[in-house]
């Protein structure tokens, strides 16, 4: 981030506390050759993976399956004008390994819409980043009023 322009960089373990606390997040994707975006339930692993769970047959699973993919979520609170924005961007992959599958289905994790063939992707953590928005705080240290 910049000097003065409201963000603090957040380390790695405060992002994945944050990302935690979160419900909803965002997955980017290719599709088409061009960027995109939907928005997605999901877990943190405990090695800070993201997990999400999705029909088999969805046009997510074919086109994230293999590809560096980011997620992102975050939490902001336009009328103190603070938050968090959090991005784990990583290789994504279908988990296939059936004692994986069994200690994913106790997670709880379920798909905005059921389908007979469900399926858990796996974002991998290669890269974590993240920041804060703080509050009060504008541009050359002034303070804005709402």
């Amino acid at each position: 981030m910049y000097p003065n322009d409201a963000f603090r960089d957040l380390g790695r373990q405060e992002c994945l506390r944050l990302l935690a606390t979160a419900q909803v997040g965002r997955i980017v994707f290719t599709r088409q050759a061009l960027p995109a975006v939907l928005p997605v339930t999901f877990r943190v692993d405990g090695d800070g993976a993201v997990l999400l769970r999705t029909s088999a047959a969805s046009e997510l699973v074919r086109a994230v399956a293999g590809a560096v993919v980011a997620f992102e979520a975050d939490a902001v609170d336009a009328d103190t004008r603070s938050g968090w924005s959090v991005v784990v961007t990583g290789r994504a992959a279908v988990v296939t390994d059936r004692a994986e599958l069994k200690r994913l289905e106790r997670t709880g994790l379920r798909s905005w819409s059921s389908s007979p063939a469900e399926v858990f992707v796996r974002v991998g953590p290669d890269l974590v980043t993240g920041c804060e928005l703080v509050g009060g705080r504008a541009d050359h240290g002034l303070h804005m009023s709402a």
